[in-house]
């Protein structure tokens, strides 16, 4: 996990000259220390833009790795306990046929002759050396079948339940790292102007979100639409793509949530999830999982309603073709659910497209 920067920090790591002098590495009394540029901070913001994306992505896995290691849980604890049961009534039976055994037992024969610390020893040996009838003998093997079965799912459940929390903790600490990020690109931006700002993030997050009410490019704004009463898809989208972007951009103003699938609130993948699933099209959970989840289509071949995903060659973030140079996509916890363009930072890190 990446410490925060202080700001004076950061400063000095991106503007330190460093000059070799006296056979070592010496700063130069002449240099002056320069506040980080706009340039110097869109590489930043782009960085943890990434980093962010990987992190949800590492908490959506985790998290679905967690239940289902709590559903394999609940089902082992159902077995455990229908073997408990079974086992109980299997020994009542042993210990009776071992009591009888023991009772009616002619003592000069084998089976006392040799030491013995209860009934279930006793029967055990009777058996070992042929004194139990055939149904007595069975009743035996289911005992130990079952008590064999009880002592592995005990410690299955053991291990499971240590898996599961594992998976949990794994979850909250990538959204721990996350936010982590967060902040650190908003430190980053309260050192520049807001000239710089505007600078620093064109084109990256959510920065220059197009005015979502319209079909068109629209007007552009730093932080795109920021009422939770949503907006109004008007592009040229049709059949299950029109019904997919009409939810999603329904959703727009809605705040980023980790590992949000609605209604209130959605992560990128649970908008994309969300939204198909309106149209009657079922997408798996993650982004990655989303990505082998259909037609693969290029950037120049997008269409409105496909899938666009992002980072790496497993990606990590995906959003929504609107069909005008734009996309509808849940971005980071820092901004709400809204639309942007496709600039050239997207084109960039763009991985691949999907057709649902």
């Amino acid at each position: 996990m990446d410490k925060r920067h202080d700001r004076g920090s950061y400063r000095r790591r991106l503007a330190a000259v460093s000059v070799l002098a006296a056979g070592g590495l010496v700063v130069s009394q002449g240099v002056a220390f320069a506040d980080p540029t706009a340039a110097d901070v869109r590489e930043k913001i782009e960085e943890l833009e990434a980093e962010f994306s990987g992190l949800n992505e590492t908490y959506n896995t985790a998290k679905q790795d967690h239940k289902a290691a709590k559903k394999k849980l609940d089902e082992i604890k159902g077995d455990l306990k229908d073997t408990q049961e079974s086992f109980d009534d299997l020994r009542g039976s042993v210990r009776t046929l071992a009591s009888a055994a023991y009772s009616g037992a002619d003592y000069s024969s084998p089976v006392f002759l040799i030491g013995s610390s209860g009934p279930e020893d006793i029967l055990a040996q009777a058996a070992d050396l042929g004194y139990l009838s055939e149904n007595q003998q069975s009743s035996l093997d289911r005992y130990v079948e079952e008590r064999d079965k009880l002592e592995k799912l005990e410690a299955q459940a053991e291990t499971t339940e240590q898996e599961a929390q594992d998976k949990l903790d794994e979850a909250e600490e990538a959204k721990e790292q996350g936010e982590a990020k967060i902040a650190e690109q908003e430190e980053l931006l309260e050192e520049l102007t807001a000239e710089e700002r505007a600078q620093a993030t064109a084109g990256v997050g959510d920065a220059g979100v197009s005015n979502a009410g319209t079909g068109g490019g629209g007007s552009s704004s730093s932080g795109g639409s920021s009422s939770s009463g949503g907006a109004s898809y008007d592009g040229p989208a049709t059949g299950n793509a029109k019904t997919a972007l009409d939810f999603a951009f329904a959703q727009v103003g809605k705040p980023y949530v980790w590992g949000g699938t609605g209604p209130g609130g959605y992560d990128c993948s649970g908008l994309t999830q969300a939204a198909w699933r309106a149209a009657g099209v079922s997408l798996p959970r993650t982004s990655q999982q989303q990505f082998g989840a259909g037609q693969r289509v290029s950037w120049d071949n997008l269409q409105a309603g496909d899938l666009l995903f992002f980072y790496g060659s497993s990606p990590t973030h995906v959003g929504m073709a609107t069909g005008d140079g734009r996309m509808v996509h849940a971005s980071t916890s820092s901004k709400p659910i809204g639309v942007v363009d496709l600039s050239s930072y997207y084109r960039g890190v763009f991985v691949g497209g999907i057709r649902p």
